[in-house]
């Protein structure tokens, strides 16, 4: 039995209770052995009697998003110790799509994902952890920790590491990025894209912007998975250590009331987290990482829910990659929580789903207090960026099994211009570069799917180039791979079926007529069902990437992006 108030979690359950999973691994004479281990890494036996938490660090100095992450897990540890349980620390991976983006290693970033939320149920499972913190910073951490919690059904909090403070003159990664086009273009110099890149990035943290990161953090608190404001708090900063503290001791809480994911993962928390993510202009990352952590909770979402939902839900925040603010400008007004209760009251949030305080979403945000008058970062229901989804779900003849483009309303409605092909995202950023690419070109970049690359690279140096050569208005490009979320323009991702599968991508030709348009909500090419199908004939699926290792297993067993691009589909 559990049991509310308005204070939040109330305590129930006895030692068994508390302990469900971990007294199957250290109670009873034949258990002689386990606590021996345990003894030898710190347990005194007190500590056999009390649920045991695992806290899982992202922690390393392979990136900015995650080089603190260690230190946080150390407040999640004292948080959780302080509450009465136990915890255990552990580690598992993180790769930086920002190091490897535009190389043959951003075919591990997607991947990634997986290996997260495999390792990380692997170790809760096999220890026995009554309950677990998850802490992550990179983009692939946050749903990879949040499958791994709808997965294992046991008590968990997730918490974000925090967004990056701006470097000099609000730059970001994505401004190097675009000074890169900017460099092609013949607009600065070796001299000034020295200066820019270095000093964009001036700690930890995860880039600033409403990229994957970001934007993933906010779904996850608007889910009920983390506590509130863990989205929104700098990486460096004396909140974000007392929220992973907060965490620690939440989650005994959570073991306390016998409170599990599947009481507060539901339709209705998907949505939450869709209305979140539109409301912020988030990355078209969103739709791939919740159809997969839904799915993870065996909750029926697809595609066509972003659609359905974004027809009532406006963009609100003009924040980066099309917009002008940054997370740390977000959170210096108060972070997302205003937002959400804003969306509350005109009835586009479900104010009555759990959330991991003990208490709902409603009830988290009762006392919240409204934005200041004069802030710029987040508009007014009464005058949003557009005032319905950017997040918009594209078919036709192009895209069969749907596409993803996001479009803000900077970049226009439609646009139809001539594809112009290249197999693969090198060849196709350096035409970019070189000039090869010009006004009116659709560029059509495949073999990028998940199956096909494999691992859906992220298009983000294409963009970025396009962007700095000052085409975004004049140049599409479409993918079966994905986009970063600090992409813009008129870019359409997420193409299925894939070319590696035989879609229409793969039997598109230099010269042919592409019309994507926002509105009818299509993505065709100017060809007629019998050219297709004899170009299909003529078709010939290429040999894969590898044969072997991670990345051939990965291939072996994804789904489309329509899917999710999960691994463990029926």
């Amino acid at each position: 039995m559990r049991a509310f108030s308005n204070s939040g979690i109330c305590i129930m359950a006895d030692s068994k209770d508390r302990r469900r999973y971990s007294s199957l691994v250290v109670d009873g004479v034949e258990k002689a052995a386990a606590r021996s281990m345990l003894y030898a890494v710190g347990f005194t036996e007190e500590d056999f009697s009390k649920p045991q938490i695992g806290i899982a660090s992202l922690g390393s100095n392979l990136t900015p998003c995650n080089m603190h992450i260690n230190d946080l897990a150390e407040s999640a540890v004292m948080g959780a110790d302080e509450a009465g349980g136990k915890p255990v620390t552990f580690n598992t991976i993180t790769v930086s799509d920002g190091i490897s983006m535009g190389s043959p290693g951003m075919r591990y970033s997607l991947v990634s994902r997986e290996v997260i939320a495999d390792s990380i149920e692997t170790v809760v499972g096999a220890e026995g952890f009554d309950g677990f913190v998850a802490i992550g910073g990179c983009d692939k951490n946050m749903p990879g920790c949040a499958m791994a919690i709808a997965r294992l059904d046991r008590p968990a909090v997730f918490v974000y590491g925090g967004t990056i403070q701006m470097g000099e003159q609000r730059r970001d990664i994505i401004s190097v990025f675009e000074a890169v086009g900017q460099h092609a273009a013949g607009t600065i110099d070796d001299a000034k894209l020295k200066e820019i890149e270095s000093t964009a990035i001036p700690g930890p943290g995860s880039c600033g912007g409403m990229y994957t990161a970001n934007t993933m953090a906010s779904a996850i608190e608007a889910m009920g998975l983390s506590l509130p404001n863990s989205s929104a708090q700098e990486a460096v900063s004396n909140n974000k250590r007392a929220d992973s503290y907060a965490a620690g001791e939440a989650v005994v809480k959570l073991v306390e009331a016998g409170i599990k994911p599947s009481d507060i993962l539901s339709r209705e928390s998907f949505e939450n987290a869709i209305t979140v993510t539109i409301a912020l202009e988030g990355s078209t990352n969103a739709v791939l990482h919740l159809l997969a952590i839904a799915h993870a909770a065996r909750i029926p979402l697809t595609i066509d829910d972003f659609t359905r939902i974004g027809k009532r839900v406006p963009v609100l925040a003009d924040m980066r990659p099309a917009g002008q603010y940054a997370m740390s400008e977000l959170i210096e007004i108060g972070g997302i929580q205003p937002l959400m209760k804003t969306l509350l009251g005109e009835g586009l949030l479900h104010g009555d789903c759990l959330t991991v305080t003990g208490k709902t979403l409603a009830e988290n945000l009762a006392d919240v207090a409204p934005y200041p008058d004069g802030q710029k970062v987040i508009r007014p229901m009464a005058d949003p960026i557009k005032k319905d989804s950017h997040l918009v779900i594209l078919r036709g003849n192009l895209a069969p099994d749907g596409a993803v483009a996001k479009i803000t309303g900077h970049e226009g409605l439609a646009f139809t211009g001539s594809a112009r092909c290249f197999a693969g995202e090198e060849a196709a950023l350096a035409a970019i570069l070189d000039g090869t690419v010009v006004a009116g070109d659709v560029v059509v970049v495949r073999y990028e799917g998940p199956r096909g690359g494999p691992g859906m690279r992220e298009m983000l140096s294409p963009t970025s180039a396009i962007m700095g050569r000052g085409l975004s208005q004049d140049v599409a490009l479409i993918t079966d791979g994905r986009f970063s979320g600090g992409s813009h323009g008129f870019v359409i991702g997420h193409i299925t079926p894939e070319a590696f599968d035989g879609g229409p991508i793969a039997l598109l030709e230099d010269g042919d007529e592409i019309t994507i348009d926002a509105e009818s909500n299509t993505i065709s090419v100017k060809l007629s069902d019998d050219e297709l199908k004899a170009r299909q004939a003529k078709w010939e699926k290429p040999a894969p990437y590898t044969d072997r290792g991670i990345l051939a297993k990965y291939a072996r067993l994804v789904s489309s992006a329509s899917q999710g691009a999960v691994t463990d589909s029926d």
